[in-house]
């Protein structure tokens, strides 16, 4: 089966936002007198929903109030984002690129409502064909369902697909997918993404030729 879609998570794929997320946090918990350590971040409100975020911090709020944390927390990632800009990996970009130019199709997946603002910002929408994002999503990994709803909108099958992921959630729900999963490990950590198809510290390791013969049985998996 030849290489005809990729499929990129945002998030830690494309882009780097923890520095941006930090900052909207320790903004907001700080105007309710609240100290607000990166450990924190990483412990407490690093990959789940917003609203969980401030009450893992703010327990004593009501909802309303949590709600109006939550919302403060937004608009400051937004002002950050529009100021400072977001930091992009280079070699995804770059990669992109040359699938795009290797008649590949490319499909960006995230979970975030700010996906648009972000993709806006780091300047790929060039290389995008398909966008879903958390405006959008039905099933949140490991589901499958974005994976597969991705394939569907590029009117590939899955075996067609391969996808960049660097969370353990999206390794599986890639693999869910019946999808070719490259896994990429920015903590050092391989172990963590071991059910990835296969492992790289950044994707300027992979190119269109590598992974066109790898889907189309030239070469083995594992090369």
């Amino acid at each position: 089966m030849s290489f005809k879609g990729a499929i990129f998570d945002l998030d830690g794929v494309i882009v780097n936002t923890v520095p941006l997320h930090f900052k909207a946090w320790k903004r907001m918990f700080g105007e309710y007198g609240k100290e607000f350590t990166m450990k924190d971040y990483e412990e407490k409100v690093d990959g789940i929903p917003r609203m969980d975020g401030a009450r893992a911090i703010l327990t004593e709020l009501s909802q309303e109030e949590l709600e109006n944390a939550a919302l403060k927390k937004q608009r400051y990632f937004l002002e950050f984002l529009i100021e400072e800009g977001v930091n992009v990996y280079d070699s995804t970009v770059n990669l992109m690129k040359e699938l795009k130019s290797s008649s590949v199709s490319v499909a960006v997946i995230s979970s975030s409502k700010n996906c648009p603002d972000i993709l806006s910002k780091a300047g790929v929408y060039p290389y995008i064909d398909v966008e879903i994002n958390g405006k959008q999503i039905v099933r949140g990994k490991p589901d499958p369902w974005i994976f597969e709803e991705a394939a569907k909108r590029l009117r590939l099958e899955p075996s067609e697909c391969v996808v960049f992921e660097d969370a353990v959630l999206g390794v599986e729900a890639g693999k869910r997918a019946n999808m070719f999963t490259v896994g990429i490990d920015r903590r050092n950590a391989p172990e963590r993404l071991k059910k990835a198809d296969m492992v790289v510290k950044d994707l300027s390791e992979v190119n269109f030729e590598k992974l066109n013969n790898i889907l189309s049985g030239k070469v083995n998996r594992s090369v």
